[in-house]
């Protein structure tokens, strides 16, 4: 709870109790005065409902941009996964093909000595 929801229930708290004291010290009938005290009554249930319908609706909204805020987070998270999963492979691919023209070239090389073993002519 913030402070300014410890607040607000201090001033409703404060409210009350003054309502019912002074009703309660009032020169009325004994009926009028429980009449008054049941209005007030009311009206502090009326008045906490609402206050409590607020403060669900703020969760509410809060849930809601938290909620927003990770779907938004987590797309973020995958496309830099995404985008370093295809440069890994991109790098992959560029030393496999390195790696085979080196081979090819070796390849050729030996192919080039041997041949020239066997005809001595080309020299």
């Amino acid at each position: 709870m913030n402070s300014g929801s410890k607040v607000l229930l201090g001033v409703l708290a404060g409210a009350a109790t003054g309502a019912i004291l002074g009703v309660l010290f009032a020169p009325d009938k004994g009926e009028e005065t429980r009449k008054r005290i049941s209005e007030g009554s009311r009206d502090l249930t009326s008045n906490l409902k609402d206050k409590f319908g607020e403060f669900v609706d703020g969760l509410a909204d809060k849930y809601e941009s938290v909620k927003e805020s990770a779907a938004d987070l987590y797309e973020q998270g995958r496309a830099k996964a995404t985008n370093v999963a295809q440069a890994l492979k991109s790098d992959a691919a560029g030393s496999v093909a390195t790696g085979a023209q080196a081979t090819a070239n070796g390849a050729q090389a030996v192919a080039d000595k041997a041949s020239s073993y066997q005809n001595p002519t080309q020299s």
